[in-house]
This record gives structure tokens, C-alpha cells and sequence, in this order.
């Protein structure tokens, strides 16, 4: 939760109110050192957590991912092969591209050739 400056001259508005300008700051001094015990509790309380319990979980995952390691990488090899043939399977029909390329290297029929001129055949006999 954030507090912009206008929550805090709200509450400082009213505290002045409350408890008098000459009070004032002997309670925020008591609520300040409050705070501060506040936050020295919580983390020892998170220090303690993480050591008793995250830390010992973490050792107790190790030799388990170390384990599923082989799993894993047969998952993905699996994953890549199956979108392979998805991807075979969704380019039948269409043309390759080397297909493309053999069509344009193949020279396209030519013309069948004219028939010679009978004339020109009974000149060479």
C-alpha cells in the first residue's frame, strides 16, 4: 500500500488536531521507534522462514530437477519433433520451393519444328 503526500498531511492534519502541537511530536518520535521494532521483527521473521523452511526446500527440489532433467530435454526434442509433422502436414499440397526452382530451370517447350518446304526437300535429294 502506497501513501501520497496528501493521505500524509490528512493524517498529520488530524493528529494535530487529536493530540495537540505541543504532543505532537513526542507521539510521532514513539510511533517512528514503533515502526522501526516493527521492522526489525518482521525481518528476523523472514530471515528465520527463509532459513528453516525456503532453504531446506530448495535442497529437498535439487536432486529432484537434477532428475527431471532428462525428462525435460525429451519433452522439448518430443515438442519439436511433433511441430514438424504438424508443419508437414499442414504443407502438403503446396508447392515447395525447390519445386519453384526446377520449374524455372527446365526451358519450356519449344515450338515443334516446321515442317521443311517440299520444295527445299526435293533440292537436297
Amino acid at each position: 500500500m502506497k501513501i501520497g503526500i496528501q493521505e500524509l498531511l490528512v493524517v498529520f492534519i488530524v493528529a494535530l488536531i487529536v493530540v495537540g502541537p505541543d504532543k505532537l511530536p513526542y507521539y510521532a518520535k514513539k510511533l517512528g521507534q514503533a515502526f522501526g521494532q516493527f521492522r526489525k521483527y518482521t525481518e528476523e521473521a523472514t530471515k528465520d522462514i527463509r532459513e528453516s523452511v525456503v532453504e531446506p526446500l530448495n535442497e529437498a527440489q535439487k536432486p529432484l530437477r537434477e532428475a527431471m532433467a532428462p525428462v525435460t530435454e525429451l519433452e522439448k526434442d518430443v515438442r519439436k519433433n511433433v511441430n514438424e509433422i504438424k508443419q508437414s502436414i499442414a504443407d502438403i499440397g503446396k508447392p515447395t520451393k525447390d519445386a519453384n526452382e526446377t520449374a524455372a530451370e527446365t526451358p519450356e517447350p519449344s515450338e515443334p519444328a516446321e515442317a521443311e518446304d517440299p520444295t527445299t526437300l526435293q533440292s537436297k535429294n
